[in-house]
């Protein structure tokens, strides 16, 4: 297996630390509102990262963070006039709805930085102890010219950042003594949440927040760090030059980022008015669908959004399924008799080549085409001319290859008779003051797409 290592930009064959095992990190966001379709693209490519590694037989710890304090999140709790914890539980929340619209398994961990800020406080405290951090006024700070191997990740010059670049340094350089130090811990603010510390009341930096919640979890070193390539400089960077700083170790083995996102060939932003939200598009799309259309590229290549591509992708999900279900419908109707060579071996070659794709820096792409290949192979059988054990082998394998990706056998629709039967039920709850169970019925219904309304002449229903 390949991956395309951001450290060394080149593919590097995949040798993790501790044979059978991944230990990965990957930033998951800030929680100030509902995520858009920006965040979603790391959630759903790392999450297909995670199973296919776990179908590859590694055992995965995969770590995926929420940051709960930040300036954004402070800034909204000032204008509702409530504790920024409430802020970051609430969306923390919506987060995991729309990643499970998506999907999205939840992580081996998923660590908030407000609960590990003792181990915040311990790494700086060490990098202070090795020379490599300092304090002023409460404020700590990294010394970045002290680490030798600065800008190795995102490959930058720092004399060229310092005469080029100074829109992208931290502020409070008359405090520091180069302009290129960022911040480990700020001293706390009128009305923001704060921490003890030994350098006085404060919060940390958020480059130090990843990376102790990632030593905490995985260990000093690490296989693979991931984020979409935003987060590269100076984030990434950051964390390297802190993490390696403390452990004197090198900290992660490997670096996997995700492109850009475009919406209708234009950059996704606040200002333009293209700013998407994973909870938009589910009000016209199953968020399968959405997944489906963010495997369909490579995952370093730029992705645009549109809605011919999203309907595209829709048209493509639907053929997969309507073959899945026909697999399942015919499934028991095959012929007696083994699995012959020849059809054990055609199965083989999709599942051989479909591997060899995904052993190639993750290309999803190429995968989904052999899924799309497998489904046209698939629609050629007919049940009186094939083994019973030979169907099931294409079904089965074609469920297993299409789960890494997160596309699932569709639910069975129900039909009129179960529907009007399970509203029958839930009037007879409401009449016997069973609220709870008629509340139920009527979530049980939604999920499968059953709209109800309650009328003078009785409940009447549509399919959404």
């Amino acid at each position: 297996m390949k991956i395309y290592n951001t450290l060394s930009r080149t593919k590097e064959e995949f040798i993790p630390i501790e044979p059978g095992k991944v230990r990965m990190y990957v930033c998951g966001p800030t929680v100030y509102n509902l995520i858009h379709i920006g965040n979603a693209r790391p959630m759903i490519f790392f999450d297909t990262v995670r199973r296919y590694f776990e179908y590859k037989g590694y055992e995965v710890n995969y770590v995926s963070n929420f940051t709960d304090v930040d300036d954004k999140i402070i800034k909204r709790a000032l204008e509702e006039g409530v504790d920024s914890s409430v802020i970051s539980e609430r969306y923390i929340l919506e987060c995991k709805k729309d990643m499970e619209g998506m999907d999205v398994r939840p992580a081996t961990t998923h660590p908030k930085a407000t609960e590990e800020i003792g181990g915040m406080i311990d790494m700086i405290r060490t990098l202070i102890e090795k020379g490599f951090a300092y304090e002023v006024n409460g404020t700590v700070y990294f010394r970045v010219r002290r680490f030798k191997g600065y800008g190795k990740l995102s490959g930058k010059n720092l004399d060229e950042l310092e005469s080029g670049n100074r829109t992208l340094l931290v502020t409070g350089e008359e405090e520091k003594e180069d302009p290129m130090d960022f911040v480990l811990w700020k001293p706390k603010k009128e009305g923001e949440p704060f921490w003890e510390s030994p350098w006085g009341q404060g919060r940390p930096g958020w480059h130090i927040e990843c990376s102790v919640m990632s030593k905490k979890y995985l260990g000093e070193e690490i296989d693979i760090h991931g984020g979409g390539e935003d987060l590269i400089f100076p984030h990434h960077e950051n964390e390297i030059a802190q993490s390696e700083a403390c452990s004197g170790r090198l900290f992660s083995h490997y670096w996997m980022h995700n492109a850009f996102l475009n919406i209708n060939n234009v950059k996704m932003s606040k200002s333009l008015g293209n700013f998407l939200l994973v909870r938009d598009i589910s009000k016209q799309y199953d968020l399968s669908v959405l997944r489906f259309f963010m495997l369909s590229a490579h995952y370093r290549s730029p992705l645009n959004f549109s809605p011919e591509l999203m309907e595209a992708a829709k048209n493509g999900l639907d053929r997969i399924h309507t073959a899945m279900q026909r697999l399942k419908d015919e499934s028991g109707k095959g012929c007696t008799g083994e699995e012959s060579p020849e059809e054990k071996e055609a199965v083989q070659a999709f599942v051989a080549r479909f591997e060899a794709a995904m052993d190639d820096d993750f290309n999803t792409a190429d995968a989904i085409s052999v899924i799309f290949e497998m489904v046209k192979y698939a629609n050629t059988l007919k049940p009186e001319e094939v083994s019973e054990a030979a169907w099931e082998d294409v079904r089965n394998t074609l469920l297993k290859l299409a789960d890494i990706l997160g596309i699932k056998e569709p639910e069975a629709e129900l039909l009129d008779a179960d529907i009007e039967a399970l509203i029958a039920e839930r009037q007879a709850a409401r009449k016997a003051k069973n609220y709870a169970r008629a509340d139920e019925i009527r979530k049980m219904l939604a999920e499968q797409g059953i709209l109800l309304e309650d009328t003078r002449d009785g409940v009447k229903w549509k399919r959404a």
